[in-house]
């Protein structure tokens, strides 16, 4: 893991080693930068493998340069396969030899997660990874700059303004959606796109897609769960290989202990981290997480954090994220990655993707259940109905959608609706409008050999709930100590192949997860398998309400008057009451963004 960083045209040197160094916490083993007239090329580096001074960034060959951030788990065996006069034990040489061999075409051979700028000449292709794991921002003013992070990126802005598509679709689906940030003419790439910078023009084209796996080509299940469980075991076990101590997060449920179970068949005893709160013991997974262990016979720290360690860390962590991000878990997290730092590892495994690769959320199938309303073939009398009677209950919107006829499940992070920012915000919302940002998905996922509802859901969520919500918390919480996180489960290879079964498969029993547990089912305790599903849940909202810091949600608003103040307290006194915390916690992160950037 590393930071990578440069500039293709004019800039200050000062200005240009200022903003490398504000994303230093990323790789403190060594800064290396080339510069001369009109470029600024640079890389913060993490040591995790080849630690050696042979494998330092930026790599120069001939007139090629490379700053790479990620790990390519299978460099080796591509390795055998290039002619090249390898200098180190790294998988950075072998990127520049592999494009050296195939081009542009480089990036298909990769396994792995990475963002990649690769310079050759006067050509700049920057890649971001397949299901967007490593981010990449970038923005063309005079000069073409891009970065790991916005905050690389801010020094160089005239102005600060908001971008209100950013603002928008932050509300619907708790993160901007790509290309959007909050900060105007700073963008990123989505996950599984390539930009190409020459002759001061712009070209982004998309390398990889879920949706190219031909559906239906496995349709016995016995054959699915024996391909799958064979990908899975792979991929943990390609993610094993560290030069330096690698740790694991465990909770209570099937995900985390799929991944040490099979670390530990491999004869790696990852130790294990699991977060509990001193105040509200039921939020956490401590004693779950601790029966985990003892099947798995793993050594496990609980990590225990209360109101004053939450609101204290609220502010660093919220300025790591550098624009707003929706998910209250982050705070937690950054402070349980802290002291997996204290502890001495610089690698940790984690689940993420498996409830969205193996439908592991109960919502699933409630939405494929009201798919079925659709033929209805009288719904007139329910379409008025349900429009004279607005709710703000969700499951009164998605039945709506199913009346007007149109898209029902937008994400597993759907939060304010259309029509509750209409009513909340001091502005017109059309109803609907919130599916521009997720258009260009849809129009790929109809344009696909799919049609299963079912995968549409998997689609989506792997490129915005996962790849621009929790992958993003992930990767600024841990790069925040220096830490690199690696996730299994979301390995393309993997993620293919489950687009290639027939869906039914994933869905028909009714069980959430069930071609997991049917894998796992004669490796793991049937209490794990059979645990109820409880997810990352904190006490965040008792914390915000206990610490007063919840009005500042108001305070802000006072000055932006961006939210209608009689709804806005409405949210804020549901909330208190346990309904719409989500919601209010957005509203809140926002609030923090807007009095540091815009006021």
């Amino acid at each position: 893991m590393c930071t990578i960083f440069g500039i293709i045209g004019e800039y200050d040197e000062a200005k240009a080693k200022h903003a490398l160094s504000l994303l230093a916490h990323r790789g403190k083993d060594f800064c290396g930068i080339i510069q001369r007239e009109n470029l600024f090329f640079a890389h913060q580096r993490l040591s995790i493998l080849d630690t050696g001074k042979q494998s330092h960034q930026p790599l120069k060959h001939e007139k090629i340069l490379l700053s790479f951030n990620g790990e390519i788990y299978n460099f080796r065996e591509l390795k055998k396969e290039l002619d090249f006069d390898f200098k180190s034990e790294g998988d950075g040489e072998v990127i520049i030899a592999a494009y050296l061999k195939w081009g542009v075409d480089f990036v298909n051979h990769l396994r792995g997660m990475f963002a990649i700028a690769l310079l050759d000449d006067d050509t700049l292709y920057l890649f971001r990874d397949r299901l967007g794991k490593k981010p990449l921002f970038y923005m063309h003013d005079k000069s073409f700059i891009f970065s790991s992070e916005i905050k690389g990126l801010t020094p160089f802005l005239n102005k600060h303004e908001l971008n209100e598509n950013a603002l928008m679709s932050y509300l619907s689906f708790l993160a901007p959606t790509p290309p959007h940030t909050f900060f105007k003419g700073i963008n990123k790439l989505a996950a599984g796109e390539y930009l190409t910078f020459k002759n001061a023009q712009i070209e982004i084209k998309r390398y990889f897609d879920l949706l190219d796996s031909k559906p239906n080509i496995i349709t016995d299940k016995n054959e699915a769960i024996y391909m799958l469980e064979s990908l899975l075991e792979e991929s943990i076990t390609m993610r094993l290989n560290a030069d330096v101590p690698m740790a694991s997060l465990l909770s209570g449920g099937i995900d985390s202990a799929t991944l040490n179970y099979y670390a530990k068949q491999k004869g790696v005893n990852l130790h294990t981290y699991t977060l509990g709160y001193k105040e509200f013991a039921k939020y956490d997974e401590r004693q779950n997480a601790l029966q985990s262990a003892g099947f798995l016979g793993l050594n496990n720290t609980q990590v225990e954090i209360n109101q004053d360690d939450f609101i204290t860390t609220c502010g660093a962590v919220l300025d790591t994220l550098d624009e707003p991000l929706n998910d209250p878990a982050a705070i937690p997290l950054y402070l349980l990655f802290e002291q997996i730092k204290k502890d001495g590892y610089k690698v940790v495994l984690s689940g993420e993707g498996s409830d969205e690769l193996f439908l592991g959320y109960r919502q699933y199938f409630e939405y494929l259940d009201i798919e079925k309303a659709y033929t209805l073939a009288h719904k007139n009398w329910l379409k008025k109905y349900f429009h004279s009677n607005f709710s703000m209950n969700r499951e009164w919107e998605w039945y709506k959608r199913i009346f007007d006829e149109t898209l029902l499940f937008r994400t597993s992070g759907d939060k304010f609706t259309d029509l509750q920012k209409n009513n909340l915000m001091r502005r017109n919302v059309r109803d609907n409008e919130s599916l521009q940002y997720l258009k260009p998905y849809r129009d790929r996922f109809e344009a696909s050999a799919h049609s299963d509802e079912s995968m549409w859901y998997s689609y989506i969520d792997l490129n915005l709930f996962q790849g621009e919500h929790f992958l993003t918390k992930l990767d600024r919480v841990s790069m925040a100590h220096g830490i690199e996180s690696r996730t299994p489960f979301l390995d393309h290879k993997l993620a293919s192949a489950i687009f290639s079964i027939t869906p039914s498969l994933r869905y028909e029993e009714g069980v959430t997860q069930s071609l997991l547990k049917e894998i796992m089912r004669d490796k793991l305790d049937e209490k794990i398998l059979k645990r109820k599903k409880k997810g990352f849940s904190n006490p965040y909202m008792e914390y915000l309400i206990n610490s007063k810091q919840i009005d500042l949600i108001k305070e802000v608003n006072k000055e932006t008057g961006m939210f209608k103040t009689k709804e806005l307290d409405e949210y804020i006194t549901t909330a208190s009451k346990g309904s719409f915390k989500q919601h209010v916690w957005g509203l809140y992160v926002l609030s923090v963004w807007m009095k540091k950037w815009m006021l």
